[in-house]
């Protein structure tokens, strides 16, 4: 697959510009050699102009590689990025990576206040992650929800114009793609993989504004997406806002979520014409008193779940909602000086799930309610109820829940309207 004209009017470029291959600069390919100096070399040759870094079928080596402005990554079919299995390389220093912070890694591909940068191709990027994950899970084995450090698969920060289409991500060793910060993103037709229990291995973690997630298969071993927002941003009332989501497949994973991050805000998010199968929580927002925030403005239309567990969570005691969450104490009370999370304004229309436990929960905090949630077309069918507690303004509209266990609904100190009618 060649550079697209419309990618050529991105970078300014003459569509008869010739692309960079990185076996010109020395790529071996083989899957044997490190072709990181040649890669890099590739890549620095962009500026400072930009350019095309082209990829031929074969398998590419490599340590940790860093990117520039009006750079296209065009990794052709057949064509396979394989991040180095020894840990240290990743480590910005030598030393024992069991024993380094997160801040001691470096991504395997990254990038920092850049604009105009591109995946495309049809290629795949390798993460090796079989390598970090089985000390990750004896970690979380002893303490329930930790993260082990270990480096992301594509990380960029403070970048515009970030565009990945047609390419596959694979075996992060931790989250596979992270655009922190970034504006006018497009993730679209991207297929990201890890194995159901590979740990923190979460599919897409954006913050910023102006993304759009669609068409995209997403099968991992954490998030499906987490939309962040873990600080305050200068000059945005909302780290996290005008975010879409459409017409993508989650399977295994932990579900399409907000948070847990979200200090710094979420608004104006939407999800639309998606598709659930086999997924640990389907559509989530979670936060607690040690991250706070706002989240308003959230829609989602046209979902179907099929064995999701549950369908619905949204929750500001942030603890057991899927396996390896970290557990957090949940308060009677919020006490000044705490991060109260707030949630409202929250619509779900035309969803269809079975669920094999729970139907769903909303839980929000005694003195800070979630509220404003329209639930319009909901069915649900589950072998347990919907809870709903510390919540107002809650309003059910031509919806159900059936379940074959105890009663539909549970309520407490709850305003809800239109209650269903259950099994």
């Amino acid at each position: 697959m060649k550079i697209t004209a419309a990618i050529c009017l991105i970078f300014s470029l003459p569509l008869c510009a010739a692309p960079f291959n990185v076996r010109d600069f020395g790529a071996a390919g083989d899957g044997k050699t490190f072709d990181t100096t040649a890669i890099q070399k590739a890549l620095d040759a962009c500026q400072p102009g930009g350019g095309v870094v082209e990829f031929p079928a074969g398998t590419y080596l490599c340590q940790p590689l860093n990117l520039h402005s009006k750079t296209t990554v065009q990794l052709d079919i057949g064509a396979i990025l394989q991040a180095s299995t020894n840990q240290t390389d990743f480590l910005k220093t030598p030393g024992d990576w069991l024993k380094a912070r997160s801040s001691d890694f470096i991504p395997f591909i990254s990038g920092k206040d850049l604009m105009a940068v591109t995946f495309t191709g049809g290629g795949v990027i390798d993460g090796g992650g079989a390598v970090w994950w089985g000390e990750a899970e004896k970690a979380r084995q002893v303490r329930p929800g930790y993260t082990l450090p270990r480096p992301n698969l594509l990380s960029l920060e403070n970048c515009t114009h970030v565009l990945l289409e047609n390419i596959t991500l694979q075996n992060s060793p931790k989250f596979h793609f992270v655009p922190s910060d970034c504006e006018d993103v497009v993730v679209s037709n991207v297929t990201i993989l890890a194995p159901e229990h590979a740990a923190n291995t979460d599919a897409i973690d954006p913050s910023g504004r102006r993304i759009l997630i669609t068409k995209c298969t997403l099968d991992v071993g954490d998030d499906n997406v987490a939309i962040k927002a873990g600080r305050k941003i200068s000059g945005h009332d909302f780290e996290s806002e005008d975010i879409t989501v459409t017409d993508c497949t989650f399977l295994h994973g932990h579900g399409m979520s907000i948070g847990s991050e979200t200090a710094g805000g979420v608004r104006n998010v939407a999800v639309r014409n998606c598709t659930f199968e086999n997924t640990e929580n389907g559509l989530r927002i979670k936060s607690d008193l040690r991250r706070g925030g706002v989240v308003e403005n959230i829609s989602y239309e046209n979902i179907t779940m099929s064995n999701v567990v549950p369908a619905i969570t949204f929750t500001c005691y942030y603890q057991n909602n899927s396996a390896g969450d970290a557990k957090s104490a949940s308060p009677a009370s919020a006490t000044a000086g705490q991060h109260i999370p707030v949630y409202h304004n929250i619509r779900i229309t035309n969803l269809t799930a079975t669920c094999p436990k729970a139907a769903g929960l909303i839980l929000g905090l005694p003195e800070n309610c979630i509220s404003n949630v329209l639930l319009e077309n909901v069915n649900i069918i589950a072998a347990k109820g919907f809870e709903i507690r510390n919540a107002k303004g809650i309003q059910f509209k031509h919806s159900s829940v059936k379940v074959t266990q105890g009663p539909a609904y549970a309520a407490e100190n709850a305003d809800v309207e239109g209650l269903p009618p259950g099994n």
